[in-house]
C-alpha cells in the first residue's frame, strides 16, 4: 500500500466506522457512488431529513 494511502484509509475508516454519523455517511457514499446527486435527491432516496444530510456533506468535504 502507497504510504499516500495509509492516512485516506484512516481518514475514511475513522469517518464511517469511528463516529456516530458513520453509517449514515457509509449510506450516503453508496448512494453517490452510484450516480450523482444533490443533498435534495440524497435526503428523498436515504429518507432523512435535508438539514441531516447537508450536515454529513459538510462534514465529508470538511474531512477531504
Amino acid at each position: 500500500m502507497a504510504a499516500s494511502a495509509k492516512p485516506l484509509k484512516y481518514l475514511l475508516g475513522w469517518l464511517i466506522a469511528g463516529t456516530r454519523g458513520g453509517p449514515t455517511r457509509a449510506r450516503m457514499i453508496a448512494a453517490l457512488k452510484e450516480s450523482p446527486r444533490n443533498a435534495n435527491q440524497l435526503a428523498t432516496l436515504l429518507e432523512m431529513d435535508y438539514r441531516t444530510i447537508r450536515h454529513h456533506l459538510e462534514v465529508l468535504e470538511k474531512n477531504k
